[in-house]
């Protein structure tokens, strides 16, 4: 299951993160937001071993969001060694976002 990330949290589970963490930027009334939960929870699962994956609600954590300029949602940012890697804007599907996470890991 995918990690619950907010404005309090950030810093520990993201930027001192041991392992890459892709965060997940959406807000509860986003209709591509909600298309991506399952998404996001099936890669939690599936790549648990290389990458720490993490939900945050803009609406809920605004300082984050502010924070990276999210403007559009879901937006999906890969951090490495607590910066920003990688950066992905709208809707992904299973295949597009394994893609997405092997390509930027490697």
């Amino acid at each position: 299951m995918a990690l619950e990330i907010t404005d309090v949290n950030f810093e520990t589970e993201v930027i001192k993160s041991d392992k890459p963490v892709l965060v997940d930027f959406w807000a509860s009334w986003c209709g591509p937001c909600k298309m991506m939960t399952p998404v996001i929870e099936t890669a939690a699962q599936k790549h648990a071993d290389t990458v720490k994956i993490g939900k945050l609600n803009v609406d809920d954590n605004p300082d984050t969001a502010r924070n990276f300029g999210i403007t559009a949602i879901p937006t999906l940012i890969l951090f490495a060694d607590g910066k920003e890697k990688k950066r992905h804007v709208g809707l992904l599907q299973e295949d597009s976002l394994d893609s997405f996470l092997k390509e930027n890991l490697a």
